[in-house]
């Protein structure tokens, strides 16, 4: 992982000046819709208001990052300390494919598949792998939740069958979950075991879902280039993390997941639980020091990401969100960072149309 990172910030700062970031930015910009562009735009109350967190934009050492190319640098920076505190990622699983179980052909023409993969190096997991009818390969959208059965439509609460809608709008899908953990209650993946961790929990999630993300990257209906990433409450913490540690996801959309520390919205944004970053005492380490999770944000520049906000993510949040808006304009990218607000925490429809409709505009 470490020597990858730092191939990647070879290349960036060799193809990637200041300068060319602007001409790259007006070539990749796309046509915004008019039903979904004023969620990506910073509310008058908030613009300019940065809260009381520390800009990424600014090295270890206190210089300013003024290009690019220190981008680079202080980009290797962020992810080095996130994982010295956390624990590094095991190698990641390339090379196998989604193993089929079985299969049924739904009304509206999509297959649904039951698929194995291993997620870690030591646990199989089970899902869902939706595939509408195409002639053609397809963007793919990996789903995280408690368990893999409420994204595809069969779960009991509403709202959160998005699996199953994004295949309907031609997406292939592939919804996970901890169905076994969600069932003792204990939320998380344990490596190497419970009680020896080596990586904290979350962590783990994330490790998780980029091997996820390789494998459907290798189904031959999959473009391997536009593969997205969601969840909502947990599984939007588990998309964050996923989306922010592993960049081959294209774009991301997080869920009412508490985008930084807030303890203060007690349960809801409970990083400081084992199954979170508390294993290892990452929480309360990183909290101690003055970081917080916009600088996980950051590392999405320039992909773009749709914060979901309820209850846990208002939008005062846009304070902190306007960290990574400022890395995309130094980057040269605008209409990178988008957010849509409701009061509860539970999804609505007005809500996820908005998710789609996101996912519609840069994965298709």
């Amino acid at each position: 992982m470490r020597i990858l990172r730092y191939v990647w910030l070879i290349v960036f700062a060799a193809g990637i000046s200041s300068c060319g970031a602007n001409r790259i930015a007006k070539a990749r910009n796309v046509a915004w819709a008019e039903d979904i562009v004023s969620y990506f735009q910073v509310p008058e109350e908030w613009r300019g208001d940065y809260g009381e967190w520390r800009s990424p934009l600014i090295m270890q050492n206190g210089d300013s990052v003024c290009n690019a190319k220190q981008w680079a640098v202080r980009r290797v920076e962020i992810l080095e300390t996130w994982h010295k505190s956390m624990g590094q990622w095991p190698d990641i699983i390339t090379g196998q494919r989604l193993e089929r179980v079985d299969s049924v052909v739904l009304d509206d023409a999509i297959v649904r598949y039951k698929v194995r993969l291993r997620w870690t190096p030591n646990e199989v997991t089970e899902g869902y792998l939706l595939v509408p009818h195409s002639d053609k390969p397809m963007p793919a959208v990996i789903t995280l939740f408690y368990e893999p059965e409420t994204a595809i439509g069969l779960g009991t609460k509403p709202n959160r069958d998005f699996a199953i809608q994004l295949a309907r709008r031609g997406f292939v899908t592939l919804s996970l979950g901890t169905t076994e953990t969600t069932k003792t209650q204990t939320y998380a993946i344990r490596y190497p075991e419970k009680g020896k961790e080596e990586v904290e929990p979350l962590s783990m999630l994330a490790y998780a879902a980029a091997n996820a993300y390789e494998a459907i990257a290798l189904e031959p209906m999959v473009d391997a280039e536009r593969v997205g990433v969601m969840g909502h409450s947990y599984g939007g913490k588990w998309a964050m993390f996923a989306s922010c540690l592993y960049d081959k996801f294209a774009c991301a959309v997080w869920g009412d997941a508490g985008i930084v520390f807030a303890e203060d919205k007690g349960g809801m944004v409970n990083y400081w639980e084992p199954w979170y970053l508390g294993s290892l005492g990452t929480y309360e380490r990183m909290k101690a020091e003055g970081h917080d999770l916009h600088e996980l944000h950051a590392l999405m520049a320039p992909r773009p990401f749709l914060v979901s906000g309820g209850y846990s993510d208002e939008r005062s949040q846009w304070r902190v969100l306007n960290h990574t808006i400022a890395v995309n304009k130094l980057l040269g990218y605008e209409q990178r960072v988008a957010m849509t607000n409701r009061e509860l925490h539970e999804p609505n429809d007005e809500a996820n149309q908005v998710v789609y409709r996101f996912f519609e505009e840069y994965l298709k």
